[in-house]
């Protein structure tokens, strides 16, 4: 890092609670050092009730942008100047910019899933898809089938109705797509859903760290060979969602490369550099492997 740190350093911070598991800051601290940059990313770990005084306090402080984790992703919103095609389309933002105290608002998640799930587009174009979740990567997953997917039909799981019912009715007027069903997180009642799915998107943060023997799906029914199983959550990198659909020869992936990717995307709208991807990767395996 460069001589002017004291004086010229560009500070850009995670907001989010809790945040002691996130990996983010030692995604961008080494890639600024790869690059040799100028900058430093501090985790803050603010409360719903504090979200406005912090980014009040953010502005006033001269940051240079920020990364918005659980649970602020849709709330942030309200307190934002301005927000890109896909974040106002999805309603949820992960990465703001802040130029000249104007805050704009994106949504880098959606890099993150195209990157894990490209491979499979063929697949997944036609068939049924279920989400776990209604928050902010529910909301990006949803955006992002639907644009570039094209599946049969999308099932919103969880644990709250009414919230996924309330997503299944904003991507109706947003994006006008019919085949979309709500349901209860209550596993018994979704085997016929889950094994129906071509794909199956843990959107929610069960089984993150530390509760790593959680999992929102415990029956070995719901999953198939050839299905595809996607748990947005990287930490642990393998979870009880992922090895029990791993057991049932399912193809499983979880949260790293999808954290990657969308950190890629943010890093080049903070700075206007590309992400030294395979590089920062290798990194974070190596950290994560101690």
């Amino acid at each position: 890092m460069k001589n002017s740190f004291y004086t010229n350093t560009k500070l850009i911070g995670l907001l989010g609670h809790p945040i002691k598991q996130s990996y983010s800051p030692f995604i961008h601290n080494i890639a600024f050092q790869f690059r040799e940059l100028d900058y430093i990313y501090l985790p803050f770990d603010v409360v719903t009730d504090d979200l406005e005084n912090a980014l009040n306090g953010i502005v006033a402080l001269g940051m240079n942008g920020l990364n918005v984790t659980i649970p602020h992703k849709v709330k942030i919103i309200d307190y934002l100047d301005d927000l890109s095609e896909e974040s106002s389309m999805i309603g949820a933002v992960n990465t703001i910019t802040i130029e000249q105290g104007s805050l704009k608002g994106y949504n880098t998640d959606v890099h993150g899933i195209l990157a894990t799930l490209n491979q499979f587009k063929n697949e997944i174009i036609g068939e049924k898809v279920s989400i776990i979740g209604a928050g902010g990567g529910a909301r990006a997953s949803i955006f992002t089938l639907i644009r570039y997917f094209k599946p049969k039909e999308i099932n919103i799981i969880n644990r709250t109705l009414q919230r996924a019912e309330t997503l299944q009715v904003y991507f109706y007027d947003k994006m006008r797509f019919e085949h979309l069903n709500s349901a209860e997180l209550f596993p018994p009642d979704l085997i016929e859903t889950l094994n129906s799915s071509k794909l199956i998107i843990n959107a929610s943060s069960v089984g993150m760290y530390p509760v790593t023997e959680d999992s929102p799906i415990n029956l070995e029914e719901a999953f198939h060979k050839d299905q595809i199983v996607f748990d947005m959550v990287y930490n642990p990198t393998e979870t009880k969602l992922l090895s029990l659909a791993r057991m049932q020869g399912a193809n499983v992936f979880g949260g790293l490369k999808m954290l990657v990717h969308q950190a890629a995307k943010s890093f080049e709208l903070w700075t206007g550099e590309e992400m030294p991807i395979e590089k920062l990767s290798q990194s974070l395996e190596a950290m994560i492997k101690k």
